[in-house]
């Protein structure tokens, strides 16, 4: 089976874990804070704070936002659930702007319609989580110019994204239009720490805050703790109700490996998207726009005269581990159940109905990519 995604680990990124358990700490040791100082070298951004998980960082950068009961957090119906979930971990509504059917990122002028009938209503979202679907960057100038009135903090969900570029030509990471970046690290991701994730940002305040609720809401910053403790170097106060979602050097070391290698990553997973461009482009198929600044998280067809099911189905029954990415997280049985309803997001819906993710990640090999290309031929025939 050719599976859809698929990490791809170096000599070099065992060598960099097993250093770690012969020779170093295993949780908070040296490892963590280079890959912080690293991610923040490769994507411009002032601040890292690395967690466990992209899910994590989602959780921290909403708290950090000041996200509570009674407020709402916008997000887009096609991701994964916890680019909405983050949210709902802090107690807040949830509402989704559909996507743009060719990007299949937010859609821009949905969002205008959308933002003017909250202003109205008095039902403005308090966060919008903006996602960067399979790696290509939304105009983050333009949706930060038409949120900066209403005074909305963004967090760009960047866990495809990591190594892409935006339309100014910034890192995604960077931040120069959001308050916080998330990534994440999960191993069919741009880069894999096994599991883990980070938040970035530019502002030293939320940084601090985002390394607290990451680690129990506790500091050993002496600038907080009062002089009265400044001759106990064992002291350590809780500020806020923090959570343990702090990476260990392990797979800090991992990443840090990773991360000197993205670049061939990404150039690798550009030339295999630019491949299927090429090939697929007479099938009945809706194909990805191209993105020469990309980071190619995945790569998705939509099927115009075929079913989709008996096309999955083929294809698996042939080796081809095609996959669909994602079911609209408003259809969901616990969005449901808080009053969502199929229909609502006919954009978001109608590519769903379509989509199919095709086999796409470094280590693809020409003579499989081909196979790929070859079994979806016959089946399309």
């Amino acid at each position: 089976m050719i599976p859809y995604g698929k990490h791809t680990l170096l000599e070099q990124d065992i060598d960099a874990v097993v250093d770690v358990l012969k020779n170093q700490f295993l949780t908070q040791g040296s490892q963590v804070p280079l890959f912080e100082q690293e991610l923040c070298r490769y994507t411009g951004a002032q601040s890292a704070v690395a967690v466990n998980s992209g899910t994590s960082g989602l959780h921290i950068a909403c708290l950090a936002a000041g996200v509570t009961p009674g407020d709402t957090v916008w997000t887009v119906p096609i991701s994964f659930a916890a680019s909405a979930n983050c949210a709902r971990y802090c107690g807040a509504s949830v509402d989704f702007v559909d996507i743009e059917p060719h990007t299949r990122n937010l859609n821009v002028s949905a969002l205008v319609d959308k933002l003017h009938l909250a202003a109205a209503e008095h039902t403005l979202p308090k966060v919008i989580v903006v996602v960067h679907f399979t790696g290509s960057s939304n105009d983050m100038a333009a949706i930060a110019a038409i949120t900066e009135p209403f005074n909305i903090t963004l967090i760009e969900d960047a866990a495809h994204a990591l190594g892409a570029s935006d339309p100014q030509g910034y890192k995604v990471g960077a931040c120069k239009y959001s308050a916080m970046t998330v990534l994440s690290f999960h191993p069919v991701k741009s880069i894999t720490s096994a599991e883990g994730g980070a938040v970035l940002t530019n502002d030293d305040e939320l940084a601090a805050l985002l390394r607290r609720y990451a680690s129990h809401g506790i500091t050993r910053e002496p600038g907080m703790l009062g002089d009265e403790h400044a001759n106990e170097p064992w002291f350590y106060a809780q500020f806020e109700l923090g959570y343990n979602y702090r990476l260990s050097d392990l797979h800090a070391a991992l990443g840090r490996s990773q991360l000197a290698h993205i670049d061939e990553f990404i150039a690798r997973r550009r030339t295999l998207a630019e491949n299927y461009h090429q090939a697929l482009a007479d099938l009945p198929l809706i194909l990805p726009q191209p993105d020469a600044n990309g980071a190619w998280h995945l790569y998705m067809v939509e099927l115009t005269a075929h079913d989709r099911t008996e096309v999955f189905n083929a294809l698996r029954a042939r080796g081809i581990g095609v996959n669909v990415h994602y079911i609209p997280i408003h259809w969901h049985p616990y969005y449901q159940q808080l009053g969502f309803k199929r229909g609502q997001f006919p954009q978001s819906e109608a590519y769903y109905n379509r989509a199919l993710t095709l086999p796409l990640y470094p280590g693809l090999s020409a003579d499989n990519q081909n196979e790929v290309i070859q079994q979806l031929k016959e089946v399309l025939v």
